[in-house]
């Protein structure tokens, strides 16, 4: 089987390395199957298409509406590979899944509009599937209705042109789109646990996603949620695009 790519952009170890280990887990992978690149760390480099099954792409901090002049040199960086690289898996229509920044990286093409509009603070809240998303390939497995741990500062406020809606909470109205027939972005994380979901509360404090006084809360409240399903996208995809 030819490999698939894993590109995150988490600039702490632990935190990055634990979604990673989430994502292989949740794949049904191993190591060697799943390589990783840090975008955040250095350059992609040359991806050559044809070696690979497909791509995932993680979340991480960064966000596609940051003021320009706030942007770290690695965050501009990763978002110039990205977008170079989403142009050439969009021709393609090559297999990809962009989890949480992949609504910012696919977000604003083609007349989308990525923006603060549709911010949701992270937990767990209900996702429903659209008729379009209970017909597709890959979400079509999924209930109509499921959990799913979420947090997110930017959001789709009008998909590109050409994007098929899959997905929706009752606070925002994109969580996951389709372009083409393999190009998949998702809102929510497919890949998180309580104790994952734990760990990043704990790891972004800082970062304004909540309010200091909140964070027992926000753990505990995410312990309680019962999510469960989220995770079969992750062993659909590779299940869907595995190639010799």
């Amino acid at each position: 089987m030819r490999p698939f790519l894993f590109l995150g952009t988490r600039a702490e170890d632990d935190v990055a390395q634990q979604e990673y280990d989430a994502v292989l887990a949740g794949c049904g992978l191993r190591a060697d199957e799943l390589v990783r690149v840090r975008l955040e760390q250095g350059p992609l480099g040359e991806v050559d298409l044809a070696d690979w099954s497909g791509i995932v792409l993680g979340g991480g901090p960064f966000n596609v509406s940051d003021p320009e002049d706030a942007k770290s040199a690695a965050q501009r960086g990763a978002e110039a590979d990205l977008r170079a690289l989403a142009d050439r898996v969009v021709a393609a229509d090559f297999p990809f899944l962009g989890a949480c920044y992949g609504i910012g990286v696919l977000g604003g093409r083609s007349g989308g509009l990525v923006d603060r509009t549709f911010g949701e603070p992270i937990g767990a809240l209900p996702v429903r599937l659209t008729e379009a998303g209970r017909e597709d390939p890959l979400f079509g497995v999924m209930p109509t209705e499921f959990l799913a741990y979420l947090g997110h500062k930017e959001g789709v406020a009008r998909l590109p042109a050409g994007a098929t809606l899959l997905a929706s909470t009752d606070t925002c109205p994109v969580h996951a789109f389709r372009l083409g027939r393999h190009v998949y972005a998702t809102q929510f994380h497919p890949e998180l646990d309580p104790v994952a979901i734990c760990d990043r509360i704990d790891a972004y404090s800082s970062h304004g996603y909540y309010a200091p006084h909140e964070q027992e809360a926000l753990k505990s409240a995410a312990r309680e949620a019962l999510v469960t399903e989220p995770v079969r996208l992750l062993a659909g995809f590779v299940e869907r695009y595995a190639r010799g």
